[in-house]
């Protein structure tokens, strides 16, 4: 877990499941873990921490997965971009893909798409 601090007076605006780099990043149970220390911390102090997990995320539909833990553990106010961000570099090529099926009817070739 890292922290990424922005200056409030109770530590970091954020924690994050890892760099990314190693070679077990961002798991579920982690997670769990990781938002019920979140919304505990909110409870006693009123203090919205934001939440990034990082590495291993690929697809539109880890995504989905991460999106969906966030708001069940909670809730749709931390779902905006102040409180939850998903680092995952390889994501984009994946959204940009979906979002070319969806409109297009097919998936794009790789010389398609310019961020692929």
């Amino acid at each position: 877990m890292a922290a990424h601090h922005q200056g409030t007076e109770f530590g970091s605006d954020f924690i994050k499941t890892s760099t990314g780099k190693e070679t077990v990043n961002a798991t579920l149970p982690v997670a769990i873990v990781m938002l019920r220390a979140i919304r505990d911390f909110f409870w006693k102090t009123g203090t919205k921490v934001g939440f990034k997990p990082a590495g291993g995320i690929r697809t539109a539909k880890d995504a989905l997965v991460w999106l969906s833990l966030v708001k069940e553990e909670l809730g749709d106010e931390w779902l905006t971009p102040e409180l939850f961000r998903i680092g995952a570099s390889s994501l984009l090529s994946d959204i940009e893909r979906q979002i070319y099926h969806h409109v297009t009817g097919r998936y794009a070739a790789y010389h398609d798409l310019p961020m692929s």
